[in-house]
């Protein structure tokens, strides 16, 4: 009996990455405790919460994602909740609100939505990002919010 045989499913070899070609189309929810690097097209939920995802150039997702860190190559339409970073490449898209504890987005990349830079190491809680964002709770102790016109100056 090889040695491969007698290890278990759960652990993995460090430094593997769980791959998901490119002509894998996945609808519903992906989780697990692995590294994950997609070039697939997936719809719905990727929930890896203490691992690594990577959005290949090839890959076309139309989810939300709740990772320690995502790195985007592709295409992603959905909110993107990393607990240390996240990083859009730049031919990479992400149409998506991002909370995370670190951001960068290189020159080239596109982003369309909002950034909520986390540094409490964790994301909000499921309930809290079900809130519109400007009734969030936040650390502050004032409970009234003043808005004030953008204005444009020249110098």
């Amino acid at each position: 009996m090889s040695t491969d045989a007698m290890r278990p499913l759960s652990s993995t070899p460090s430094g593997s990455t769980a791959r998901l070609g490119a002509s894998l189309h996945i609808k519903g929810e992906i989780s697990g405790n692995e590294d994950l690097h997609i070039d697939g097209s997936v719809e719905g939920l990727v929930q890896l919460e203490d691992r690594k995802l990577t959005v290949g150039a090839s890959a076309k997702l139309t989810a939300d994602v709740v990772a320690r860190e995502v790195v985007v190559y592709g295409s992603v339409k959905g909110n993107l909740r990393a607990r240390d970073r996240i990083e859009i490449k730049k031919d990479g898209s992400v149409v998506g609100d991002l909370t995370t504890a670190r951001i960068m987005i290189e020159d080239g990349a596109y982003f369309k939505g909002s950034i909520e830079i986390d540094r409490t190491g964790s994301a909000s809680s499921d309930t809290d990002l079900d809130k519109p964002s400007y009734t969030r709770t936040t650390g502050s102790t004032s409970s009234t919010t003043a808005h004030s016109p953008v204005t444009k100056s020249s110098l």
